[in-house]
């Protein structure tokens, strides 16, 4: 696995999740539940990766 797309990916990630937080007064009630839904499942993603990616 290329571990500056691995890097990237965490970074874009958990800045996705930082927004999500930051905003989620101003989100549409419609929304919040896909869009949280979407960055815990990126998020628990990033983090298997960075896990696989130290075993190997």
């Amino acid at each position: 696995m290329n571990n500056e797309s691995l890097v990237t990916y965490v970074i874009v990630v958990l800045c996705l999740g930082a927004v999500l937080i930051m905003s989620k007064d101003k989100m549409p009630p419609h929304m919040k539940r896909g869009m949280a839904l979407t960055a815990v499942i990126m998020i628990a993603l990033a983090f298997v990766f960075i896990i696989y990616s130290l075993l190997t």
